[in-house]
């Protein structure tokens, strides 16, 4: 009887499916109710979807419905969602003292889309470590605000949102709205887009930074100049994103009522901040989304789309994907041979690869759209906010989670398990053969394009 042998992607698909269903079966127990109740399954099983996958999305509310067992449990499946299954349980081989073999760093490897096997144990205790620092420093200063107005309940609620703010999950356990009673408060402001920066930024682009500055000298600063292209790339972009984001939701807000109208300049400057960090697959809101004005909608759907950075806990097209498409448009309208960016050319597989990756993203986002209107009585742009929230592993919506009847749940935890997991993961998985293998090349016929 011949053995199934599975491909390091497909197991790292399989492994969230298996948290999935796992974390699905354990809310749906009456003791994950916080009336004692069992969850309807379809609720349970969407709710264990959108925190492993670190989107946000909600069919109902996480603070009142859950105990706080069944709260823990969605704790658990936002800290494996965030750090992947595969990086949780090689952390549990090290600390058992495990021998990692050639197919657990082979794992390690396609799940973090890393080019060599160099170093593998080194990354992932740091992953761990630095993960476990900041959400500690995180739920520290969550607490100055949280003890004071909900007494000792207040330091779970602090752990709880610092997990889910570096994790890009955008759950809370504080009320209804998210975090709209604390729009206008600095410090809960400023913590959650710092979480969710650093969580989306990536964790390789922490290291090349530390390296830099070990590496270099008191009188030489110039500590950018000596990151590594993909670092260059990602922190641009993402400074870029998110200044250009706030500006222009400023700007359409400035005036609207029931966002941002009445507040005074410095609160209005720090929820726009605010809403343009949180698109980028965070899921918190400080102002209701449905609320927004058309324009604000259109720049949180981009926002969303493009998401985080690679190797991070953020999810979308991601930052590098977007970059490279845009040079590579560049290049090819100024009639130039090769795409290049800060001095460095980019791989024609590394261009190829976005592409893919783009068309994937699209292809689920437009399915998911698609069907959203055909079995649900929804509009257009809310189908569009909520489709793109779900395949961007985002969670923001415009109050049309809980509305949603089953088929329309199920459209989205399947979007938000396929945005998780990675169109290029997909379809590796999904691929019987290596075309790139065939030694015969076809031939060569020019067609017209645009």
């Amino acid at each position: 009887m011949n053995k199934i042998r599975f491909t390091t992607t497909q197991i790292i698909l399989l492994s969230f499916l298996s948290v999935i269903f796992i974390g699905s079966i354990l809310l749906a127990l009456p003791v994950s109710s916080a009336d004692g109740v069992a969850v309807p399954y379809i609720d349970a099983l969407f709710t264990a979807t959108t925190s492993t996958c670190v989107t946000g999305l909600v069919t109902v509310p996480t603070f009142s419905t859950w105990s706080f067992f069944g709260q823990a449990v969605i704790l658990v499946l936002i800290q494996i969602g965030g750090l992947g299954v595969v990086t949780v349980m090689t952390g549990l081989m090290l600390l058992f003292n495990k021998k990692l073999g050639i197919g657990d760093r082979l794992l390690i490897q396609d799940a973090f889309n890393l080019n060599t096997m160099s170093g593998l144990v080194r990354f992932v205790k740091n992953v761990l470590i630095g993960t476990l620092i900041i959400e500690g420093i995180g739920a520290a200063l969550y607490m100055l605000v949280f003890i004071p107005e909900f007494g000792p309940k207040g330091i779970w609620i602090s752990l709880f949102n610092s997990v889910s703010a570096f994790c890009n999950a955008g759950i809370d356990v504080i009320a209804e709205n998210s975090l709209c009673d604390f729009a206008t408060d600095p410090l809960i402001s400023l913590v959650t887009s710092a979480l969710v920066i650093l969580g989306g930024l990536g964790y390789i682009v922490w290291w090349d930074i530390l390296r830099v500055v070990k590496s270099r000298s008191k009188k030489n600063r110039k500590i950018f100049r000596h990151l590594t292209l993909h670092s260059k790339i990602v922190i641009t972009v993402t400074a870029v994103l998110i200044l250009l984001g706030a500006v222009l939701i400023f700007i359409f807000e400035y005036s609207n009522p029931l966002t941002i109208g009445n507040m005074g300049l410095s609160d209005k400057i720090l929820v726009s901040f605010f809403q343009s960090v949180t698109t980028r697959t965070a899921g918190f809101a400080s102002v209701p989304q449905e609320n927004l004005t058309n324009a604000s909608a259109a720049v949180s759907v981009v926002l969303m789309v493009i998401g985080g950075s690679p190797v991070g806990t953020a999810g979308g097209m991601k930052t590098v994907t977007v970059a490279v498409l845009v040079f590579s448009a560049l290049a090819t309208i100024r009639n130039k041979a090769d795409t290049s960016v800060f001095g460095r050319r980019i791989s024609d597989s590394s261009i190829k690869k976005a592409v893919a990756v783009a068309t994937a993203f699209f292809t689920i986002c437009t399915v998911s759209v698609v069907l959203l209107t055909a079995t649900n009585s929804v509009s257009a742009i809310d189908a569009v906010y909520e489709a793109v929230s779900a395949t961007a592993t985002v969670g923001l919506s415009r109050n049309l989670t809980a509305a949603l009847n089953n088929a329309g749940k199920i459209i989205i935890i399947v979007t938000m398990y396929f945005g998780r997991v990675g169109p290029i993961s997909l379809a590796v998985a999904l691929g019987s053969k290596n075309e790139s293998q065939n030694v015969i090349s076809e031939p060569t016929e020019e067609i017209s394009i645009g």
